[in-house]
């Protein structure tokens, strides 16, 4: 895997898959982007540059663990641009990723071409995801044999009374099948240092970065999925109104992975946008 140094001598890493104009593609967690593989096929329209953040994947550990934080990592997708030798490029990112990818929009904005947020997290905009949200989410998926038990971990979740995280994962996905739980192992994060010091105290300034979000003269799909409590379709919405160019879409019987749900359709809609 190609690697590249950052602003403080950290050896970051990245991946390539496919051919043509790039995109740079930001994963959750923050964790190993190995998760998010050729996006259901993307890589056949553009070509993929998937970083791994810092202290995960292949990317080293860093000295410094604040370095870890949320707003001080948007140095390192400045280092991957130059390192690319891009004056401008189109950015796509997935989950937590979204709160690194809309602070670098707002630092740099001349130099991202169009956005795309799939299923975003929400911190760095301040947008609120409510319990009820959730719930409303869930119990369109009633009929499933996993729902009683996932419900009831959502319920005290929501409640302040439980932490089962594991329990609710059927929730994440359009379909529980064999496909979606090896999928689903390969998500969680593999450095708690990293994913703890993501949003430390400081990471996000959610009101300078809406009214960046506000100014900003690029295009922004932001993509939900029907059946996504993390991010649920509400909240989305909401995402995408931040944006003065922004495309809203909901891919039907979708979760939290849209492109393992239904790569064809995922493609089709995300490749449309980034044209």
């Amino acid at each position: 895997m190609p690697t590249f140094p950052a602003p403080d001598g950290t050896l970051l890493s990245y991946r390539v898959h496919g051919d043509g104009e790039p995109l740079v593609c930001l994963p959750g967690g923050p964790t190993d982007s190995a998760y998010l593989s050729e996006l259901g096929g993307l890589s056949a329209h553009r070509r993929l540059i998937v970083l791994d953040p810092r202290g995960t994947g292949r990317s080293a550990v860093p000295a410094d663990a604040s370095s870890y934080r949320c707003d001080r990592m948007v140095d390192d997708v400045e280092a991957l641009r130059a390192h690319l030798g891009l004056a401008r490029f189109d950015l796509l990112a997935h989950c937590a990723g979204a709160n690194l990818a809309v602070q670098y929009v707002a630092r740099h904005p001349e130099r991202v071409g169009r956005l795309a947020l799939i299923t975003p997290s929400t911190r760095a905009v301040g947008v609120d995801v409510t319990g009820e949200m959730r719930q409303d989410v869930a119990r369109r998926r009633a009929g499933e044999p996993w729902f009683p038990a996932a419900s009831a971990a959502l319920g005290a979740i929501v409640a302040g009374t439980g932490s089962d995280w594991e329990a609710i994962a059927p929730f994440a996905y359009g379909r529980w099948d064999a496909a979606a739980q090896q999928h689903h192992a390969t998500t969680t994060p593999d450095n708690p240092a990293a994913a703890g010091g993501f949003g430390a105290d400081g990471a996000f300034d959610p009101e300078a970065t809406r009214a960046a979000l506000a100014a900003w003269k690029g295009a922004a799909l932001v993509l939900a999925g029907e059946f996504d409590l993390n991010s649920p379709p509400p909240a989305m919405a909401g995402v995408a109104a931040l944006f003065p160019d922004a495309e809203y879409a909901e891919q039907p019987g979708a979760g939290h992975n849209p492109w393992v749900d239904d790569a064809d359709r995922f493609v089709a809609i995300t490749a449309a946008f980034l044209g």
